[in-house]
């Protein structure tokens, strides 16, 4: 019962691995490790990882290596023959997707059409992709539901995602392929990124920077902690998607299919002001950040929110942290690890 996780030296990929292994699943993880942000903490879960296995007795292997190589993927399921497959492996970010165009083209599409290609051709029992909020684009009907069409992106990256559950459902409809989207809302907390705004205030009041707050503030998000995320999905895990009976392809839901094919959003639906978030961090830290306010960055939005009572009535889990006890984590973690 190996689950393979892609991009397991990522945020949510480390801690979903933790998780797997801390409960004797085997993980197989497939990673290339690379330098999109400091690689030393992505070597660093890999070796808490390492040791989680150990001590658990439990296997843990992982494979250093870019989706976009074919060989690779199709060795990964010809040699270790996974039952499962959760793809967390992206380039991720909307401003880098500006950037950096190509980058997102060849991980997020080419990439991830090597990871169905395997789950084709390996029987796999379901295959649950990560996706983003982001696909939203230019909705304003809060808060964002599975039902509404998400045809509007404002950035690659959203398109990408968007394209990733086109392509899912295809070999869901093609192949019969169990396969679940999942659209996450600005996930933080221990481990995170470090080009995520938890990540760059704190590093930047600590150091007496100040913190740069795009739209002057006017943002709202809907911050949900990664451990929250991570009972979703192993609840998800064992959960494939199914058929919908009451499909009715005449007035076709977004969110269902004829096909076993789901997609659902994970998130807190506790949309949270940036100001307070940046209020929490403060608290956390006991410091008064120094903020420079800045116009809305191209690509962004001002506010997400999720509406995500299909994800709970399908798993039975609701999202519950606060923000100001997941910062507080947060913090902790980073105190810690950077001794400061």
């Amino acid at each position: 019962m190996t689950v393979l996780v892609t991009g397991a030296a990522g945020f949510i990929g480390f801690h979903l691995s933790s998780r797997l292994l801390e409960h004797a699943t085997p993980a197989l993880g497939f990673d290339n490790v690379n330098p999109s942000y400091d690689p030393s903490l992505k070597r660093a879960r890999i070796a808490q990882l390492q040791a989680i296995a150990a001590r658990t007795g439990t296997s843990f292997q992982l494979i250093e290596a870019d989706l976009e190589d074919r060989a690779a993927v199709e060795a990964a399921f010809a040699t270790h023959n996974p039952s499962k497959v959760v793809n967390l492996a992206a380039q991720a970010g909307v401003r880098y997707s500006i950037e950096n165009p190509a980058a997102y083209i060849q991980s997020n599409l080419v990439g991830f059409g090597h990871i169905l290609e395997g789950c084709r051709h390996h029987g796999i029992e379901h295959l649950v992709d990560a996706c983003s909020s982001s696909v939203y684009g230019g909705n304003t009907n809060l808060p964002f539901s599975e039902h509404q069409g998400v045809d509007h992106p404002v950035s690659l990256y959203a398109a990408s995602k968007k394209a990733n559950e086109l392509m899912a459902h295809t070999y869901s409809h093609l192949y019969g392929l169990p396969a679940t989207g999942l659209r996450f809302f600005t996930v933080y907390g221990p481990w995170g990124r470090p080009d995520m705004a938890l990540f760059l205030f704190t590093k930047a009041i600590l150091a007496g920077e100040p913190i740069q707050v795009f739209n002057n503030g006017q943002m709202v998000r809907d911050f949900t902690y990664v451990e929250d995320i991570i009972e979703s999905l192993v609840r998800l895990l064992d959960k494939p998607a199914t058929s919908d009976p009451a499909f009715n392809s005449a007035q076709p839901d977004p969110a269902t299919s004829w096909a076993p094919h789901r997609v659902f959003n994970i998130g807190n639906s506790n949309p949270t002001p940036l100001l307070d978030y940046i209020g929490a961090i403060e608290s956390a830290l006991g410091i008064t950040a120094t903020k420079t306010f800045l116009p809305m960055q191209p690509g962004d939005v001002p506010a997400t929110a999720a509406d995500t009572s299909a994800l709970e009535a399908w798993t039975g889990f609701k999202p519950n942290t606060p923000v100001k006890d997941g910062v507080a984590r947060f913090v902790a973690w980073y105190r810690e690890f950077y001794g400061v």
